[in-house]
């Protein structure tokens, strides 16, 4: 598909609602009964970063069970260990003159980033920042080599600031000061010169951001994007002339879309009208072409863009989950090759090379364990079903197990993601595939709030958490019972961070609908989690709920906390002991006041993780728990699978 700039909305449009008796069970001879260790043994990869030399990619991975760095040939092979730590690493950058590559490690999930350097050739490591009441991300490097521009927040502030180090001397400058505590600074990124670097500038609603431009010889700082309202403006990159900033910006039609910034007169070219959520990427080292993704209800495909022709072209990429790697470019220095990771509902992201002569990908990482049939695994049905209120169509996955019979006897899960901002997309999760083998099926509801929708709709549940929201998530569950598959006495609600907010709000606010309920890292108390979470954060709820004081009885009646004696399906909460986000302390009081009204709840918190939990044995024993649990509170009549691994 091709279409020339500032075209007319040419992507698919948003679909009719759905019925939901057209859900089908896919019949599969032979389907194996997965397991909880063998679906969690599948890796994990994560960032990349192509050597100088196109020959070797870098990337972040737990291949031996935590987030370390590995290497492995462009060309595919057998990867190397490169890293080996306990902690988990992350946004991996190799330097331009290919002797390190920078990255950033915390603690045990506590989120107070350091920035490391590792030889590729010897493995040594060294930590340049050593500061543990602070967290230090995004390592750039300068052109140069000599030195990394990074962000930085004290644990105690709430403000990110950027800074540069130069890395022989260690010596720091802080190029950002004073940011007001409501504001962060985020994404440095450098000109080919040298001479300059451009960042991000965003409000702690997520709602409004603004690129500035900073002369690292006079240390000014211009706005290029000043504007009234909320509109959000992030940088992605300059071209190789320092004259252009390529942007992902909702300011043309309240959608993200990608443009052009001229730096000499602050004017948009928009290279893209869609009404979908399109990112813009980077451009190519020639600077004749550039790249942007676009998420099409939860699909996304690499867009290439040639600026002499002014015209777009989808890259030839597998259905699925298609994004940009590389760190800082996706390409190779000399433009023939683009990298990027692959993602389905029946295969995790694995990293690949697209050929940009042949228009052909090279599969590099393999990350499916032996033994794990795709064939064996459900793809879920896109469904849309209509908010109660009327004002929105709400978009779902709907998985529906191999094998079943449509006699209303199966439990479901309405599985809701975390942020709110934040979208369920067509992606791999093995805690749905394991389930939906056991004969669970799964809806996961992107209610208002989630991004991918535009602005209005992210907007939606501003001042109103745990409201409109909440409704979309039990519309999930009534559309659901529709299909026949369903019993509706077996309706159990799970999700994570913001997800957990809402199982919260669910069983307290709709008790008689679930059987179980599963809140991961939840919060549950709105006073208690602004004052215990990230100052960061606590900036965005607040911006969020607007002021406790005010606003009291909001946050009392948004507070599940208050409701637990209405409470009357189990529950298992999980927690962990360093999060940042949801301090352990949000379950812990849920679990204390089940207990003491006479309901069920199990509490495990994992103490060595934070937001979610990164080693893979505490994966597997978190999954497990929950598997085991549903089992005995909700169980299903299975799905007719057997056993033959």
């Amino acid at each position: 598909m091709s279409f020339t700039a500032f075209a007319q909305p040419t992507l698919t449009p948003p679909q009719a609602i759905t019925d939901p008796t057209k859900l089908q069970s896919k019949t599969v001879t032979d389907m194996q009964n997965f397991s909880i260790e063998k679906l969690y043994m599948t890796r994990s990869v994560g960032g990349t970063t192509w050597s100088p030399d196109g020959k070797q990619i870098a990337f972040i991975s737990n291949l031996s069970g935590r987030n370390n760095i590995w290497l492995v040939p462009a060309t595919g092979g057998w990867p190397m260990q490169l890293t080996i730590s306990d902690q988990r690493q992350a946004q991996p950058a190799w330097s331009p003159d290919g002797t390190c590559i920078a990255y950033m490690s915390d603690h045990d999930g506590n989120e107070q980033w350091d920035i490391f350097l590792v030889s590729p050739r010897t493995g040594d490591v060294v930590n340049l920042t050593v500061s543990p009441e602070s967290a230090e991300e995004e390592p750039t490097w300068s052109p140069s080599g000599r030195q990394i521009a990074y962000v930085s927040k004290p644990k105690t502030g709430s403000s990110f600031e950027i800074d540069l180090m130069d890395v022989a001397t260690r010596h720091v400058e802080h190029l950002t000061t004073n940011t007001p505590k409501e504001l962060s600074n985020y994404r440095p990124i450098f000109s080919r010169d040298g001479k300059f670097l451009v960042y991000t500038q965003s409000h702690a609603t997520g709602k409004d951001s603004n690129i500035f431009l900073l002369d690292l010889a006079t240390k000014q700082s211009t706005n290029l994007t000043q504007h009234e309202g909320e509109h959000t403006y992030s940088a992605d990159d300059l071209s190789p002339d320092g004259k252009t900033i390529l942007l992902t910006s909702d300011a043309h039609n309240g959608y993200d879309n990608g443009g052009l910034l001229d730096i000499a007169t602050k004017k948009i070219e928009w290279l893209t009208n869609d009404k979908w959520q399109i990112h813009a990427g980077t451009f190519s080292p020639d600077g004749k072409s550039l790249t942007w993704t676009a998420n099409v209800d939860g699909d996304t495909n690499i867009y290439s863009y040639a600026l002499a022709s002014k015209r777009a072209e989808a890259l030839p990429l597998k259905t699925g989950v298609n994004t940009l790697g590389g760190n800082p470019l996706p390409y190779t220095r000399d433009g023939s090759k683009l990298l990027y990771y692959h993602n389905g509902p029946d295969a995790p992201s694995d990293v690949w090379v697209y050929d940009i002569a042949s228009k052909k990908s090279q599969q590099v990482t393999h990350s499916l364990m032996a033994g794990l049939r795709s064939a064996d695994m459900v793809e879920p049905y896109l469904v849309h079903y209509p908010s109660r209120d009327g004002k929105w169509t709400i978009s779902a996955l709907a998985y529906v197990p191999n094998n079943i019979q449509r006699n209303g006897k199966f439990p479901t899960i309405v599985y809701i993601h975390g942020g709110p901002a934040s979208q369920t997309v067509n992606s791999f999760n093995r805690f749905i595939q394991y389930i939906v083998n056991q004969g669970y099926v799964v809806i996961a509801p992107n209610y208002r709030g989630s991004t991918g929708f535009g602005k209005e709709f992210n907007d939606a549940n501003r001042g109103d958490a745990g409201g409109g929201e909440l409704h979309d998530v039990l519309d999930a569950a009534e559309w659901i019972k529709e299909t026949g598959f369903i019993d509706p006495k077996k309706l159990i609600v799970m999700g994570g961070s913001y997800g957990g907010y809402l199982s919260m709000m669910a069983v307290t606010k709709a008790p008689d609908m679930w059987a179980a309920a599963v809140p991961i890292v939840p919060f549950v108390n709105w006073a208690t989690e602004i004052a215990n979470e990230d100052p960061l954060l606590r900036e965005y709820d607040l911006a969020t709920m607007g002021d406790p004081v005010e606003n009291k009885a909001l946050y009392d009646d948004r507070s599940p906390i208050n409701f637990v004696a209405q409470i009357k399906a189990p529950l298992l909460l999980l927690a962990g002991g360093n999060d940042p986000r949801c301090p352990k302390e949000e379950a812990q009081q849920v679990a204390d006041a089940v207990k003491k009204h006479g309901g069920k709840a199990q509490l495990k918190i994992y103490e060595n993780e934070g937001h979610g939990f990164a080693r893979v044995e505490n994966q597997i024993d978190a999954y497990q728990r929950v598997s085991d649990f549903l089992k005995v509170h909700v169980p299903s009549p299975g799905c007719g699978c057997s056993v033959y691994e």
